[in-house]
């Protein structure tokens, strides 16, 4: 998020790497690449760096496949500026009906692309500093240590689980987050080399399942290596790598137990 910001801004959560046309490019060029992605059902249409238009798959759906990109494109174009707090974007967003913002500078030059899952994706993620910030301070109370916070990526053969099972019907939760980039950060606590896994059980076996090696983390760094009680409770019960992790069947879910307990009752 940007210093001193209290709200979250669109910088903080748009793609910087976005796929762009030109004007000059021709209306078939510009389909095939569309349908050949899972990603693009329409992009911005830039003359060097500056953003002129956008042009979606239906503005090529009746064109003729020689036509050029700026006699088909949309140039009552809807944009966000980097310093527009997400909510904002995330209304324009909503009753526009588009899934996509430009985000342009000053200059109208094209910096990056807000889409409707980085504004999920940003709800999702609101509770975990808060949640990182109160395990530090506990850790800094228990250990009497310093720590310190560090956004970053980890290798997932490099943690230690701390939790011996997920449940299947979570687990399938947290598959379809990662397909459509909607997964929180890991919380990951750093003892002197070793990188215990806090929180996150769920995404680190889907991710594992999906084949996807390393994954976003916020992770506590302590000063000074210490004996942690999760640690401890992985050496029991024999837990070092994700694949130790365990899987449960749904119906063994503490939730749908209740719940079935409830219908026994009745």
């Amino acid at each position: 998020m940007a210093e001193g910001s209290e709200k979250p801004r669109v910088e903080d959560y748009m793609t910087r790497e976005v796929a762009t046309v030109s004007p000059d490019d021709t209306v078939a060029a510009v389909a095939r690449r569309i349908a050949g992605s899972e990603e693009h059902s329409g992009l911005p249409v830039c003359d060097g760096r500056n953003c002129i238009g956008f042009v979606s798959a239906r503005d090529l759906l009746l064109a003729d496949d020689d036509a050029l990109v700026f006699t088909v494109m949309s140039e009552d174009l809807v944009v966000a500026h980097p310093e527009m707090a997400l909510s904002d974007a995330a209304r324009v967003i909503l009753r526009s009906g588009i899934q996509k913002l430009p985000v342009v500078d000053d200059a109208g030059n094209l910096i990056g692309i807000i889409a409707n899952t980085d504004v999920v994706r940003s709800q999702i993620e609101r509770a975990t500093p808060e949640k990182v910030g109160k395990l530090s301070r506990t850790l800094e109370n228990i250990h009497d240590v310093t720590t310190s916070e560090q956004r970053r990526r980890v290798a997932l053969d490099s943690l230690t689980p701390t939790q011996s099972k997920v449940y299947g019907d979570e687990l399938e939760g947290r598959s379809y987050e990662l397909e459509h980039g909607l997964t929180e950060p890991l919380v990951v606590i750093d003892n002197d080399g070793e990188l215990l896994l806090a929180d996150g059980h769920h995404r680190v076996k889907a991710a594992a399942q999906s084949g996807i090696d390393e994954m976003d983390a916020y992770v506590i760094v302590v000063d000074e290596r210490v004996e942690l009680g999760m640690a401890e409770t992985a050496r029991n019960e024999g837990l070092s790598t994700i694949a130790d992790i365990a899987v449960v069947d749904y119906a063994h879910h503490p939730l749908i137990e209740s719940v079935e307990r409830l219908q026994n009752h009745e």
